[in-house]
């Protein structure tokens, strides 16, 4: 019973303290993770990997994949909920005054400083994962390559994780 709160709690400060969506709470998902001893590094990364081929939020997905692993079905629901329970709960708070405050400037200036935070994270959890997925000099290749496509084209992100899937299973 204590290990299924732990890992509510867990995902619960994941889900609190998570700005800018799944991709920046990925360092915040790996620190939590790795400090509970829950996942050795290399389980962090497939289970991300998972997490973003199946639909829905990464947090989310990787909440119910870790909380499975750790503790069967009622892992896999205590950790999903406790990582959306802060944002329905700031959702309805936030619902509730958002028309008393969106035009505000205050508003727009918190918005306006949080962006770099935000991609400071993506940026973070992109090293962190890059580190330990960039294996040789192909996949080195694969990473730049797709890197540039999508900094260079509109091609949809889901169509890039198809091809560079493809890419990866003809190149090992």
């Amino acid at each position: 019973m204590k290990l299924l709160i732990t890992l509510y709690l867990s995902f619960f400060k994941i889900g609190l303290f998570g700005f800018g969506g799944g991709y920046a709470m990925i360092s915040l998902i790996q620190n939590e993770l790795l400090t509970h001893g829950w996942l050795s590094l290399k389980d962090f990364v497939d289970i991300i990997a998972i997490a973003e081929m199946t639909p829905g939020p990464i947090a989310v997905n990787s909440g119910t994949f870790v909380g499975f692993k750790i503790s069967s079905l009622s892992g896999a629901i205590l950790a999903t909920m406790g990582v959306i329970t802060p944002s329905l709960i700031l959702v309805l708070i936030l619902a509730h005054f958002f028309n008393k405050v969106k035009n505000s400037p205050h508003t727009t200036t918190i918005l306006t400083f949080l962006r770099p935070t935000v991609i400071g994270l993506i940026f973070a959890a992109g090293l962190s994962i890059g580190k330990f997925s960039m294996i040789d000099w192909k996949s080195y290749l694969i990473g730049g390559a797709v890197f540039l496509v999508m900094v260079k084209t509109k091609i949809h992100p889901i169509l890039v994780i198809f091809l560079s899937g493809v890419v990866g299973v003809i190149i090992y």
